[in-house]
């Protein structure tokens, strides 16, 4: 005879947080993007690594870095809706908008962090306002390292809230 099997109850579902962190990452590439590099006109990926946007050949370059950058975004967008499919699936949940908000303010952030670090200072590919004069470009890139921790430890902040009015 098998032995009688022991249900147990499934785990409380819980938002999750990994799908808004991929959200926000890719939405705060596609702000950068279309912002900053489509409609401002600041910067291009590689405007500050021997490929200024001067020459036709440079601005053709620099366009296929771009979109290179933008479908990474997308493919970003495109996780965080499979983890959030994948979990809202499950059974109906209950979440406050704020875990949503929160954890894509907090991949906003991060993006804005690494993209920083690695993009403006450790590579120097380019810089945030590349229109600005030359003494000036690491005041705008420390000010977008300013605003990435901002929106990481305002979205910490909001998901903290919203993990207190979401029920168990």
């Amino acid at each position: 005879m098998k032995p009688a099997r022991q249900d147990t109850p499934p785990e409380p579902p819980h938002f999750p947080v990994s799908a808004g962190i991929l959200f926000g990452l890719g939405l705060g590439g596609f702000f950068d993007g279309i912002v900053l590099h489509q409609i401002l006109q600041w910067h291009h990926m590689l405007t500050s690594a021997g490929f200024p946007a001067d020459s036709v050949p440079n601005l053709r370059l620099n366009t296929l870095a771009d979109g290179l950058f933008h479908a990474a975004t997308y493919v970003f967008v495109v996780l965080g809706l499979l983890v959030l499919w994948r979990q809202a699936r499950r059974r109906h949940l209950r979440w406050s908008g704020k875990l949503l908000a929160g954890s894509m303010l907090m991949g906003f952030g991060l993006f804005n962090l690494a993209e920083g670090a690695i993009n403006h200072h450790l590579l120097g590919i380019h810089h945030v306002n590349e229109t600005a004069p030359t003494t000036q470009w690491i005041w705008w890139d420390a000010g977008f390292l300013a605003w990435g921790a901002a929106m990481l430890l305002g979205g910490w902040a909001l998901l903290r809230a919203g993990r207190r009015q979401t029920p168990d």
